[in-house]
């Protein structure tokens, strides 16, 4: 093979490299940035609140293992006295698909009284998640439950909208869709840096 076969191909790794460097960064500065702001669950500081973000349920309509390891961090965190209510944020598609009542249900199931549990049937996104806890809620000062790979992205969204959080790690498993839940944080990233500096969406107070 000559050089100027060669030459070519090199350009075309270079430019695929640059473009996942390109699409990488936004995620590697984020989680830099809020590397310090993500806690274990015994490092957590108290709050009064905990949000706690959906992440899909299964065919019979109870909550994925990713999103159970979330209620069940909150649910901790209500147990060590660390917060004193959870805001339960998801999607809701017709009655076979509502992931803020599954939520509801699990929390419920280890103890958490229904008196402390808030329910928010409109976050379909983190960003609405985080724009209605503020906005609808009132919620000023959260901790911010979900899995690391998530949290960053969560924090900036939130900073942006006005809530000043801390993460708390929700890995209580490993994951069998790990890599797929990582490769999404990448256009997802970008999308929340647009939406947090330059976007900067606002929703009413009746939604």
């Amino acid at each position: 093979m000559s050089l100027g076969d060669i030459l070519p191909l090199l350009r075309r790794v270079f430019l695929i490299l640059l473009v996942i460097i390109v699409l990488a960064l936004p995620r590697l500065i984020l989680s830099l940035r809020y590397a310090n702001h993500i806690h274990t669950l015994k490092s957590a500081p108290v709050m009064r609140t905990a949000v706690v973000f959906g992440a899909g349920l299964r065919r019979d309509g109870q909550p994925t293992t990713v999103l159970a390891d979330r209620v069940t961090t909150a649910a901790a965190l209500y147990h060590q006295g660390k917060v004193s209510r959870i805001l339960m944020s998801g999607t809701v598609r017709g009655s076979g698909y509502d992931e803020p009542s599954a939520m509801r249900s699990l929390a419920l199931k280890i103890g958490v009284p229904a008196e402390d549990i808030l329910v928010d049937s409109g976050g379909n996104r983190t960003l609405y998640t985080c724009l209605r806890a503020r906005q609808i809620f009132g919620v000023e000062q959260a901790l911010l439950i979900s899995q690391r790979f998530h949290l960053p992205r969560a924090l900036v969204i939130c900073d942006a909208s006005g809530v000043s959080a801390v993460g708390v790690a929700a890995d209580l498993h490993p994951y069998r869709f790990q890599f797929f839940w990582e490769l999404r944080e990448i256009p997802a990233t970008l999308r929340a840096i647009w939406d947090a500096y330059f976007h900067k969406p606002k929703i009413e107070l009746n939604t």
